[in-house]
């Protein structure tokens, strides 16, 4: 079986990724990578970085915006008129991705990652003119 190899910009304080099944670290790995099936949902897309992912600071880790943001998530993703809803729906949003996103249930994303790479590898892969390669 081949392997596709794709870059993920991750923030450097997050933890190195856990293994399938253990306890969810934060890395945010699997939605920097690709939305969940709640993540297509809001963003209408299936690849690349969720919409909905954030990073907080204080606690060093990615979390669901749809859990810890929810009213923000859903005034980036609604229609204009109806943005207004978004205090309103929040909460349903809250428990409803509690639900999709498996809270509890560990890391459930496949990805083996290598690890950081060196800022001299990134340079050098920006300056590569080429287009990416389609997943």
């Amino acid at each position: 079986m081949s392997k596709i190899h794709q870059v993920v910009l991750i923030h450097p304080d997050a933890a190195s990724k856990p293994v399938p099944g253990a306890p969810c670290n934060g890395c945010g790995v699997c939605c920097l990578l690709e939305p969940c099936p709640l993540g297509v949902v809001l963003s209408g897309r299936r690849r690349g970085a969720c919409i909905a992912v954030r990073w907080h600071s204080e606690a060093h880790q990615y979390r669901c915006g749809a859990l810890s943001a929810p009213a923000d998530v859903l005034q980036n993703v609604l229609p204009r008129p109806l943005r207004r809803l978004a205090s309103l729906l929040s909460p349903g949003l809250a428990r409803l991705a509690k639900r999709w996103i498996a809270v509890g249930q560990g890391c459930d994303s496949m990805v083996e990652s290598d690890g950081p790479v060196a800022a001299s590898e990134t340079s050098s892969t920006m300056r590569n003119d080429s287009p990416p390669k389609p997943i």
